[in-house]
């Protein structure tokens, strides 16, 4: 009996705090003009697919630069303002770092009607290098970012000095065991999308059901777009994504690699794409990153691996240390 009372304290609890979150939840505009991010944002107008575009991106270059660059390839749930912390660690090294919010996402436009492959954003990425003047860069990619990262190592090997993979999504091939779903569904549900259920993804897929009171910046961030009046042009950008993700793994490339490569991998997370599609037992098998780091590591040549145990999908965000310091070692080395 005591047992169900605390339950239902617990419970009702953590209702009023969600309740009171999402009663303060900031209306975002659809490029997040009223929201404003840790280092200053530039803008590059992009002519692709017969339409004007424009790439938002920050480009931090320190004072004691020494000579090196890093492009931050964000992920789908996210843009570049969650590289805070990286950003200011990196630029006190000497780095330049780059972080580009990509078409469909953060500051970037949100087109009405876009083909959304991994090559096209590695080419406007290469596009905003060009205009920067940057011939040679490491490059870091977290979530879907690895996926894209991937997919721009591939193409401008020249390019890439080092390629580093922090959690990345697309070690798997989800097709293999997901049914495929129309971009339509995939819209349907992120209309659906609220605060609440937002939380909720995070909390089980990227953390484990331990949350940390600063992780609901990021929820707030993707909540406050659905009080938009343009948040059905959001949810099919979002939609169109999901469908890239899952149509152009990268995984059966990973052989092709030449760049030297560093895995950061956070053991504890259970992040896979249409877990709710399938089985309970097929669920079981999926996005298992204590086991599928390892397996990448096999596949890449000259690949090193970093494991942080206890930690989930957001390394950079969840135990910033155990991040930063291999990061780091592997780029001054």
């Amino acid at each position: 009996m005591k047992k169900n009372v605390l339950i239902g304290l617990l419970l009702l609890f953590v209702f009023h705090i969600t309740k009171a979150q999402t009663d303060s939840l900031q209306w975002l505009d659809i490029e997040l003009t009223n929201y404003k991010y840790p280092y200053a944002v530039s803008k590059l107008e992009l002519t692709i697919q017969n339409q004007d575009l424009t790439m938002a991106y920050m480009d931090e270059k320190p004072d004691n630069y020494n000579g090196k660059n890093i492009v931050l390839f964000h992920g789908k749930n996210f843009n570049g303002a969650y590289w805070k912390t990286t950003i200011e660690a990196l630029t006190k090294k000497g780095f330049r770092v780059i972080v580009p919010d990509q078409i469909g996402f953060g500051k970037s436009s949100k087109p009405d009607h876009f083909h959304y492959t991994f090559q096209q954003l590695a080419q406007n990425t290469k596009t905003l290098l060009d205009s920067l003047h940057v011939e040679k860069t490491a490059v870091l990619g977290h979530s879907m970012g690895g996926m894209l990262a991937t997919r721009f190592t591939l193409m401008y090997p020249n390019t890439v000095e080092k390629f580093i993979l922090e959690n990345p999504i697309g070690l798997e091939d989800w097709k293999l065991k997901v049914p495929y779903q129309p971009v339509e569904w995939w819209y349907k549900n992120e209309l659906k999308k609220n605060y609440e259920g937002i939380k909720k993804y995070q909390l089980e897929s990227y953390y484990d059901n331990q949350w940390q009171p600063e992780y609901d910046q990021w929820v707030s961030l993707l909540a406050g777009w659905t009080l938009n009046s343009d948040y059905k042009t959001i949810a099919w950008n979002a939609a169109l994504t999901y469908d890239m993700i899952f149509t152009q793994p990268v995984v059966y490339e990973f052989k092709n690699i030449t760049a030297p490569t560093l895995l950061i991998i956070g053991t504890r997370d259970r992040t896979a794409l249409g877990k709710g599609l399938v089985s309970e037992d097929v669920k079981k098998t999926m996005g298992l990153y204590n086991q599928l780091g390892k397996q990448t590591q096999k596949k890449i040549p000259n690949a090193k691996l970093v494991e942080i145990e206890n930690v989930g999908h957001l390394p950079h965000i969840e135990k910033f240390d155990s991040f930063i310091k291999p990061l780091v070692t592997f780029l001054e080395h």
